[in-house]
């Protein structure tokens, strides 16, 4: 299992149970998971799917949709996709998939999810930013007792997805404040640090386009929350399609040391091929999600050596800085690179 298996994983046919049309632009599609998958598709609130959607002769692409129902709430499991401009895969979606249909998809992935639903929490989204926050909400208010506050920005009140629903679930826990741009203007810092101010304690997830993302971090930072408390997801398109195997390039034979679990191995690290596989390779078991380079959860730190990495849409200038990387994305560039898990 080297380079080929790299990027050729085991996809499932699931079928659509239901499409739901949220607003003009986006809609849900409700999944009909068979008892036999039930374990392979459990997920946790914040985790996306990866669909394979067709395109060109026979060829093929592959998106990341968030799941918006929640696992604590007795839902059936839902990826909502809203039109772009110009999007192949979020237009084919929207125009051809029906009841019935079989969708081809990887199991959930990500790490965008809390590791407790017991506390409070301080919810961000923007535009369809609010798939994988609603499935944080509901699941927070199934299985937690904390209160939750969100705030969701959209254009218009046209394009605010699950308006309903946000109404029904409002309450004594739930606080959700709408700001729409046609009627605030875009939001700034000061605007969304004012709103957040009484919540700064809270755990803050942030979803949404990057210009949103930009500004809720300067509002938080200027509320003085701690980075730990702050997790974000990005939209990213991956830079290979995971459906259809790749042959290995790049990168130059070398040994890799590994510390994981607290025992440190060599082992041989064939060119062109990811850190990732060679650990999984020699029987090892590294953490890892989405194999993209879009969740970080195989992040770890190099203490010799140095790699490239083909994609990376996770660590920030300061994680590099300190030596992460990410394993999945990795490939050796000196003959002897060595790796801890901490």
């Amino acid at each position: 299992m080297t380079g080929l298996s790299a990027h050729h994983r085991a996809h499932y046919q699931v079928r659509v149970a239901e499409v739901i049309s949220e607003t003009a632009s986006a809609c849900s599609l409700v999944l009909a998971i068979p008892p036999e998958l039930a374990g392979v598709f459990s997920y946790r609130p914040g985790q996306f799917l990866t669909v394979r959607v067709p395109h060109g002769r026979g060829g093929s692409v592959a998106r990341c949709y968030s799941l918006s129902s929640s696992p604590h709430a007795g839902e059936p499991p839902a990826i909502t996709v809203k039109r772009t401009d110009g999007g192949h895969a979020s237009n084919w979606i929207a125009d051809n998939i029906r009841p019935g249909d079989l969708l081809d998809v990887l199991p959930p992935a990500g790490t965008f999810c809390p590791q407790s639903l017991a506390g409070d929490f301080l919810l961000f989204a923007g535009g369809s930013g609010i798939t994988p926050v609603i499935s944080i909400l509901k699941s927070a208010l199934a299985a937690g007792r904390g209160r939750i506050v969100l705030v969701y920005a959209n254009r218009d009140e046209h394009a605010v997805i699950f308006a309903s629903q946000l109404r029904g679930l409002a309450g004594d826990r739930l606080l959700v404040v709408h700001w729409l741009d046609s009627l605030h203007g875009e939001p700034t810092a000061a605007a969304l640090a004012a709103l957040a101010r009484p919540y700064a304690g809270a755990e803050a997830f942030v979803c949404g386009p990057d210009p949103y993302l930009a500004v809720v971090r300067q509002a938080l930072g200027q509320l003085g929350v701690p980075a730990k408390s702050v997790h974000i997801e990005r939209f990213v398109s991956l830079a290979e399609n995971p459906f259809q195997a790749s042959e290995p390039t790049g990168g130059t034979a070398a040994t890799l040391e590994v510390c994981l679990d607290g025992e440190t191995r060599q082992v041989p690290w064939p060119a062109g091929t990811r850190m990732l596989d060679v650990l999984i390779d020699s029987g090892l078991d590294p953490p890892f999600s989405c194999r993209e380079g879009i969740c970080g959860a195989c992040a770890c730190q190099l203490t010799g050596g140095e790699v490239e990495m083909a994609h990376n849409e996770v660590l920030e200038a300061e994680d590099l800085a300190d030596g992460y990387i990410l394993a999945c994305q990795a490939l050796a560039l000196t003959p002897e690179v060595g790796i801890t898990y901490s």
